[in-house]
Parts: C-alpha cells; sequence; structure tokens
C-alpha cells in the first residue's frame, strides 16, 4: 500500500514539475506574493488588482508564506503550489486503506487504497491543477478516523480544525463530529472540543480579531465564481429556468443547499456514529451534488471518500470524473468546457447521485452501535500517541 502512494505521489510531482499548470497556479503565485508584503492576516483587507478575491482560509496565507519562501531559494514556486495536494493524496490513500479495512476485507481495503493513490481524477487535480481541497478532504476523513477508530479526540480535533483552516468546505461534517464525540462521552466531547476551539483560536483568532468583516465576506460568505459548469446550476441553464431562480440559488439560496447538507450528516451521525467516516463522506459527496458551484477541483470532493463506501462506487466515479478533469485539462481554459466536457460532467453528476444513495442505504444496513473491528486475521498498530479512552467508547 505504501509502495503504491509513494508511486502516485512520485507521478503527481512529476506532473507538477514539467508542467505549467491551470491559470489557478499563477493566481496563487499572486497570492503568495501579495501575502509576502502585506502578511497573511492584513491580505483579507488588501484589494488585490489583477486577482479574484481572495477566498482562503487563513492557514492556507500561511502555507503561501512559506512556499513563497521557498521557491525565493530556486524551488519553482509551480511545482511548490501542487504539492501540498500531492502529499496529501499520498495519506489519504493510507487512510483510506486503514478505514475499509476496519469495516470490510483486507483485500477490499487494499482495492480502495490503490483506487485513491492511482485515481485519474486526483492525479490531474492534485499533480497539475493543486489548489487545497484534498488536504481539506483528507483532514476531514482523518479526523472522523482518529474519533471512532482510533479513539483519540484530541488528536481528532486538532484535523477537524485544520480541514476547515485549509478549505472551508468541510464545514459542513463539523456539526456531525460534534455529535459523535458527545455521544462518546463527555471525556471525549471535551477532549475533541478543546482540540478543535485551540487550533480554531490559534489559527484564526488573529485574523476575526484585526480583519474580521473581511474574513466575513471573503470566506465565510463566498459562494464560488459564476461559470455553470456542473449540477444544478447547468441543469438549470440548460432547461431554460428564468435568471431569477439562478440568481437565488447562486446567491442567499446556496445556504438553504449547505445547511441540507449539515442536516444530513447530523441525522447520519447520529444513528450510525461507529460509521463516521463514511458519514464524512456521504455529507461531502451530497455538498459536491447539491453545489451551486463549478469547478474541476471540486470533484475532489468525492473522490477519495467514495472508495470509502465501496470499491465500485469510488471507481466508477473517478473513472469518469477523471476523463472529465484530465479532457477539461486539456482545453484552452479550466473554467471553459467544451461540450463533450459538459456532457461526461453531467453524466458524472447522475453517477455521483447513485454512489451516495448506494452509500446512504449501506449506512443504514450497518448494525448499530457496533464499533467497526478490523478485518480478520489482523490486529492494528495502536496509533503513535493515541489517547486511551477515559470515558464510554464511540458505538
Amino acid at each position: 500500500m505504501i509502495t503504491v502512494s509513494a508511486v502516485g505521489l512520485l507521478t503527481r510531482m512529476l506532473i507538477a514539475a514539467h508542467t505549467p499548470g491551470p491559470a489557478d497556479v499563477r493566481i496563487f503565485q499572486g497570492f503568495a506574493r501579495a501575502i509576502t508584503r502585506y502578511g497573511p492576516i492584513r491580505i483579507y483587507e488588501q484589494p488585490l488588482p489583477g486577482l479574484p478575491v481572495y477566498n482562503h482560509p487563513p492557514l492556507a496565507g500561511w502555507m503561501l508564506l512559506g512556499l513563497e519562501k521557498l521557491s525565493e531559494i530556486g524551488i519553482p514556486f509551480g511545482t511548490l503550489i501542487r504539492a501540498p495536494a500531492s502529499i496529501a493524496d499520498f495519506f489519504c490513500a493510507v487512510l483510506v486503506f486503514e478505514i475499509v479495512r476496519r469495516r470490510s476485507s483486507v483485500g477490499t481495503a487494499v482495492a480502495c487504497g490503490v483506487g485513491v493513490a492511482v485515481s485519474p481524477l486526483l492525479i490531474a487535480t492534485s499533480g497539475y491543477h493543486g489548489n487545497t481541497d484534498e488536504v481539506a478532504i483528507t483532514f476531514a476523513l482523518a479526523a472522523a478516523h482518529l474519533l471512532v477508530d482510533r479513539k483519540s479526540p484530541l488528536a481528532a480535533g486538532v484535523c477537524a480544525a485544520l480541514s476547515i483552516s485549509v478549505k472551508f468546505i468541510p464545514v459542513v461534517v463539523i456539526p456531525a463530529l460534534f455529535v459523535v464525540a458527545l455521544r462518546a462521552g463527555r471525556p471525549a466531547l471535551v477532549r475533541f472540543t478543546a482540540g478543535f476551539v485551540a487550533l480554531v483560536a490559534l489559527v484564526w483568532g488573529p485574523v476575526l480579531v484585526t480583519v474580521p468583516q473581511d474574513l466575513k465576506e471573503n470566506v465565510l460568505e463566498y459562494a464560488g465564481g459564476n461559470y455553470r459548469l456542473w449540477g444544478i446550476v447547468r441543469f438549470a441553464d440548460a432547461l431554460g429556468l428564468p435568471q431569477s431562480f439562478i440568481t437565488f440559488v447562486r446567491g442567499d439560496g446556496h445556504f438553504l443547499f449547505v445547511l441540507a447538507c449539515v442536516v444530513a450528516g447530523i441525522w447520519l451521525a447520529r444513528l450510525r456514529p461507529a460509521q463516521l467516516p463514511v458519514v464524512v463522506a456521504v455529507t461531502m459527496g451530497l455538498l459536491l451534488l447539491l453545489s451551486t458551484a463549478s469547478g474541476l477541483q471540486y470533484l475532489t470532493w468525492a473522490a477519495a471518500g467514495l472508495f470509502v463506501i465501496g470499491f465500485w462506487e469510488g471507481a466508477a466515479y473517478n473513472a469518469l470524473l477523471g476523463l472529465t478533469a484530465i479532457l477539461g485539462y486539456q482545453g484552452r481554459s479550466a473554467v471553459h468546457w467544451s461540450e463533450t466536457v459538459l456532457h461526461l460532467g453531467e453524466a458524472g453528476w447522475f453517477v455521483l447521485a447513485v454512489c451516495l444513495v448506494s452509500g446512504v442505504r449501506k449506512l443504514l444496513a450497518a448494525p448499530s452501535g457496533v464499533p467497526p473491528q478490523p478485518a480478520a486475521g489482523r490486529t492494528p498498530l495502536p496509533a503513535p500517541c493515541a489517547e486511551r479512552p477515559t470515558g464510554p467508547s464511540v458505538n
């Protein structure tokens, strides 16, 4: 598993080192230079002429500052900006293997982990595009795994906070994580909350104190670009629905879809707390299904998680959307899709919907209150520095 993941990482980094990447690479470099000038806190209040709105959470700013410093010693920024997502894929493949191994056979776990490592969708987005979506997803899955499988609520809380500090999208799974921590007992809830709050205070605190309104407008209320390439907005446009409807769903209406994802995650977490990693996967997939924003990198929100749901779900989605991404990146722009890519995206949306229905059915069919066990014949090694539970275990 480690070998295949390492080969996947090497493949991504070779692509990063030998391709210019999409416009986002140059935009991130512009952000990094602005952050070097203004700092990762004051960046939110700067106009940044020639660049789009800086809509990334605070930890991304510190990451960009570090990457810009590394580029000054001769490492190309275009390679550096795609390293975080590529490295995240390496750990995510191993993480998916561990999650699935506790809920299925070792063979299935290996297949799912390998699926993440060699996913054409993840290779294309992490190795060519970059961005931080896959980093955030990896931290969100790690938080769920640490909480219910490793019984390490403090570390889980830290990972949960890291996930929304890199990219804000995993905020939809945070309530579900708190629900399961609460179900685990007061000691687990206190430790999870302590880890989460401490990291949020450290990373978000200075920005909230200094430029709260700019952070709110740029990050917390960001609704995505105006492209009509995917999902609800794409179908509304194709069906000729009124512009007022599209404006609503892309404006205040998109919060309703976010709320629906939060409610679904809480409901599933209450029913099957021991299956929290699967709940996180379903919730993030649902967020993509209902997303009113478009972008090839957004397709990664469900890429690894669907392998947590099942091998065939993950393979079907990653194969079809991998082709979509590859063709999309070969076009004149990553935000201008050809008719072929648009139709592949439409088909991928329906595949995602079917996979999520399968995921919910599997969750509801899982035994209630039974903690996941490793596959027969395998005894998991204890997590390094993992906390020993002092209260009732998650069940």
